[in-house]
């Protein structure tokens, strides 16, 4: 048997269809210890196989829902690396430019380990970051003594439930109490991060997945086929998942000529903009706070015929993507439904240590049960 420690997947691409290759996620885990319970907790997901370690660390495959939800077995905690780093991995079906290697892990100390082994200068991508990894662990217990920390406008804004609300206020006066100086903050263009994020995301994700024909690699279609064009749309039209569908038709009319300045070239301004708010509040911040999410997990497939409501879970989690920053998601309590609440951190760029120690300290603080007890039929 064996104990989970860390998830590692990309956000965006093929969906598993029954018709389509197996798609699988790639965990680190521990000899001897029992195997963890938990679902994946993001919307259509393309899962990448990606290589993390050697020697005693050993590989799961886990096979993926198609319309996911986290059930609150296992309280796991996720990292988003600054965009800056590229990482030594072997990887399939690549992430948009807006997206990096994301890891779920159980603890904040696992996460800065898996890190460590992620980061670096890969020889073979001349767009990684030729720099000296840091050794994430050596400060990652000295506290928050003085940590200057920034809660985001807007946090307990309309849409935030009441239980989320009460959980990330406790969090923050318990981030206070450890000796953080806390203060709000303004991102005035964070309310247009959304809509930016769905220009630019699904034109990336038309761009990039064109590639997936059934010609070259990957799923073809079962034949006969009239034609080249009939296989291609078949092989499209039975590998891609609904909502992958619904992002290549937005990204392909946001890029077609005559509107690729009217939409995609605008919601690069804005993402611009975005990058600058950011630059401003870490001159007087080290790290900022908001909700992980707005809600609580929803039940499987309860937004499948709603995208828009499904989007807006996002709300707090897309301008990391959009400016490049590194942001880690810590359980910070329970719903009145028994689901986890997430808080989530932000830093400035390649500033993943000081992300480390603020969130160590909160999770060390609050000593959350990793497997809390739901109410039946959650």
């Amino acid at each position: 048997m064996v104990r989970l420690v860390a998830v590692v997947a990309f956000g965006l691409g093929l969906a598993p269809t029954a018709a389509a290759a197996p798609l699988s996620i790639s965990a680190l885990v521990e000899p001897g210890a029992h195997a963890a319970a938990f679902r994946w907790t993001s919307s259509a997901p393309a899962i990448t196989t990606v290589e993390v370690g050697r020697n005693d660390v050993f590989g799961i495959w886990l096979r993926t829902p198609k319309q996911p939800r986290a059930d609150g077995r296992a309280l796991l905690g996720s990292l988003e690396p600054s965009t800056t780093y590229r990482y030594r991995v072997t990887a399939r079906r690549g992430p948009a430019v807006v997206h990096t290697v994301g890891t779920f892990t159980r603890s904040v100390r696992d996460a800065a380990v898996l890190l460590g082994t992620l980061a670096g200068k890969d020889a073979r991508d001349a767009t990684s970051l030729d720099a000296d990894v840091p050794d994430y662990l050596r400060a990652i217990d000295d506290g928050i003594d003085g940590l200057r920390v920034g809660v985001i406008d807007g946090t307990f804004g309309e849409g935030v439930e009441t239980d989320v609300q009460a959980s990330i206020r406790a969090s923050i006066d318990r981030l206070s109490a450890l000796g953080a100086r806390v203060e709000e903050v303004a991102l005035p263009n964070a309310d247009h991060a959304l809509s930016a994020y769905y220009l630019i995301a699904p034109s990336e994700a038309s761009s990039n997945l064109a590639r997936y024909d059934g010609v070259r690699y990957g799923f073809r279609a079962e034949g006969p086929h009239a034609d080249s064009i009939a296989m291609m749309s078949a092989t499209r039209g039975q590998g891609f998942g609904p909502e992958v569908k619904r992002r290549i038709m937005l990204g392909t009319y946001a890029l077609s000529a005559g509107y690729y300045d009217a939409y995609y070239g605008q919601a690069q301004k804005v993402r611009t903009l975005i990058i600058r708010d950011y630059e401003r509040a870490f001159a007087d911040f080290d790290v900022l706070v908001s909700p992980t999410s707005p809600t609580t997990a929803f039940r499987i497939g309860e937004r499948a015929d709603d995208p828009l409501a499904m989007y807006l879970s996002d709300v707090f989690t897309i301008p990391a993507n959009l400016s490049g920053v590194p942001a880690i998601s810590v359980p910070c309590g329970l719903d009145s439904r028994g689901l986890p609440i997430g808080l989530q951190f932000t830093a400035p760029a390649l500033g993943e240590p000081g992300l480390f120690r603020a969130a160590r300290a909160l999770e060390r603080d609050l000593g959350l049960e990793l497997r809390p007890p739901l109410l039946a039929g959650v």
